[in-house]
């Protein structure tokens, strides 16, 4: 949906606050942020590991990761995040009492994801087999323990693994997603007009991130409104 008229006008008057040198580095961050590819989060009970992905998706380029929280809520550790969180969309399914496993799913789907659900003992295909011009993509990882749930894995389009070489089965989370993103970008990245985030996305985004940069953004913005009004 695209910005109001005012909403265009408060990006204008927010950016005089703002160094021409950090909004150009807005506009270059904004050209390489994606919503094509995502990662889902299943119950993560460790929140430096949580927090580790958050942070790993946004140097990565992502926008939007979403936490299913059914058995366990998800903690921000601030100190891992290095502020991260700031710049991503955490989109957090934990409707009490519901298979939020599920919701997030149907959600998904409805956003046009394949979702992808990581199985070290999937037989038939590896990260590095994922078709991405097909589809918008969800990667769907478990928590430390026991992996994915029976529903994530079952309802899922596809079982994914991360192809292992050694005595040991899997990598920790944080690892995991690491490794599958570092594989899925440059991919994704060598396919222009895919990728990108469009017109009225960034221009959201520009206004949420001009927000968070300006100190006082909301009194600021208060004061500027009654100018206009």
């Amino acid at each position: 949906m695209s910005l109001s008229e005012q909403d265009y006008r408060i990006t204008e008057y927010l950016g005089q606050y703002i160094s021409d040198h950090k909004k150009n580095f807005v506009e270059k961050v904004l050209s390489e942020r994606t919503r094509y590819l995502t990662i889902v989060l299943e119950d993560i009970y460790q929140s430096q590991n949580a927090s580790a992905v958050v942070r790993t998706c946004e140097c990565m380029g992502l926008q939007d990761i979403h936490i299913i929280e059914n058995s366990t809520r998800y903690e921000v550790n601030r100190y891992v995040l290095k502020g991260s969180y700031k710049w991503v969309n955490i989109i957090r399914h934990k409707r009490p009492g519901s298979n939020n496993t599920e919701l997030s799913y149907q959600r998904l789907r409805e956003l046009g994801y394949t979702i992808y659900a990581t199985d070290p003992s999937a037989a038939n295909q590896s990260i590095h087999e994922i078709d991405l011009s097909q589809s918008k993509t969800a990667i769907v990882f478990g928590n430390e323990l026991k992996g994915l749930s029976g529903y994530a894995l079952d309802n899922a389009d596809y079982r994914v693994r991360i192809p292992m070489y050694g005595f040991t089965e899997s990598l920790n989370i944080s690892a995991s997603v690491a490794v599958s993103l570092s594989t899925l970008i440059p991919r994704l990245r060598s396919m222009p007009g895919i990728y990108e985030l469009n017109s009225a996305e960034k221009d959201e985004l520009r206004l949420s991130w001009y927000r968070k940069m300006v100190k006082k953004s909301t009194i600021i913005e208060k004061q500027f409104l009654k100018t206009i009004a």
